[in-house]
């Protein structure tokens, strides 16, 4: 009881600390001349302000000074200048096969992950009937527990499990073991690419799906009276139409490939494979007690993603197409 009372104090002191911090910003502004809407509006605005700058800001700025330090999270952090850095490029055995890992399933998982989204929208688009049950039926994967999730991939490529039992007559007829998929190094990244497969029923088909309901139908009838093949369809009206929503799924894609972390935190692999690098930071941080050197590898992550969504971006407008636009030279 006596920590929740005091719990509860540090609540009310902190409501308090803030509302008086909104009266002083709406006094000092009123003596300032501002007027009366503008006084409110930046009172009634301060606590956000507040938690953008404590809770995200702080933390930001902060991790950069960590990625210069030495910290072990029991000690105060001490300043090592690069050598963080040094270390990650030139002295770690296992960074390096880490960045390959995480690049090489990003470039692979994010494209064919797209285009299974896109066929899956395309049937779901259909006018069939219960139509409805459908559409929940292949969103409901996106919302399992990712660490559930996770187990059961896990579970399917034991050497004893479905997807080697599955296939067992095959192996037999070609006269090949059954793989071993997460022990075998050069069959880690096919697992973890076949895997991402289940990320395309979800978000991602919700989005092109009301993407593709959106294409004029007037266009679609006009090329089709002009003779034009149902791809051709597709590929001169669909997907410039829906190029936007293919763009943000590309970018949301990207990142979220770059930070994949659930589901090879509870798979094992070889360590000459690598991991990924947010599994990675992960152990270096909390597992090693590595603060500062973890941090300093969130860092070169960061810039990783910052690179490639500015590659992504810049060439977008060679392919992205948007209702009503008008370029030059048009």
């Amino acid at each position: 009881m006596a920590a929740y009372l005091l719990t509860l104090s540090h609540w009310l002191l902190t409501g308090a600390a803030v509302l008086v911090l909104m009266l002083a910003v709406y006094g000092l502004l009123k003596a300032l001349k501002a007027r009366q809407v503008t006084a409110v509006g930046y009172a009634l605005v301060l606590p956000w302000l507040l938690g953008f700058l404590i809770w995200q800001i702080y933390p930001f700025a902060y991790s950069f000074y960590l990625a210069f330090t030495d910290y072990n999270v029991l000690q105060p952090p001490q300043w090592v200048g690069l050598a963080n850095f040094k270390h990650m490029f030139f002295d770690d055995p296992r960074f390096w096969p880490s960045v390959r890992l995480t690049l090489l399933y990003s470039f692979l998982s994010v494209p064919l992950g797209m285009i299974g989204a896109l066929g899956t929208a395309s049937l779901l688009a259909q006018e069939v009937r219960a139509v409805g049950f459908w559409r929940t039926l292949y969103y409901v994967p996106s919302v399992l527990p990712a660490a559930a999730t996770a187990l059961l991939w896990r579970f399917m490529f034991a050497g004893t499990g479905l997807i080697n039992t599955f296939f067992s007559p095959v192996y037999k007829l070609l006269h090949i073991a059954p793989p071993a998929w997460f022990s075998d190094e050069k069959l880690v990244l096919p697992s973890f690419v076949i895997m991402s497969f289940w990320g395309v029923f979800g978000a991602n088909t919700v989005i092109l799906l009301a993407s593709l309901k959106n294409v004029p139908k007037e266009l679609l009838e006009a090329a089709e009276m002009d003779g034009a093949s149902p791809w051709t369809r597709f590929a001169r009206i669909t997907v410039p139409m829906i190029s936007p929503s293919l763009f943000y799924v590309m970018i949301m894609g990207i990142i979220a490939a770059m930070q994949n972390f659930t589901a090879p935190l509870f798979i094992n692999t070889p360590g000459g494979a690598g991991t990924f690098l947010s599994v990675y930071i992960y152990q270096q941080g909390f597992t090693q007690f590595k603060m500062g050197y973890a941090t300093a590898v969130g860092w070169f992550l960061m810039v990783m993603i910052l690179i490639l969504t500015v590659i992504v971006w810049k060439f977008s407008a060679a392919y992205i197409y948007y209702e009503g636009e008008t370029r030059k030279g048009d």
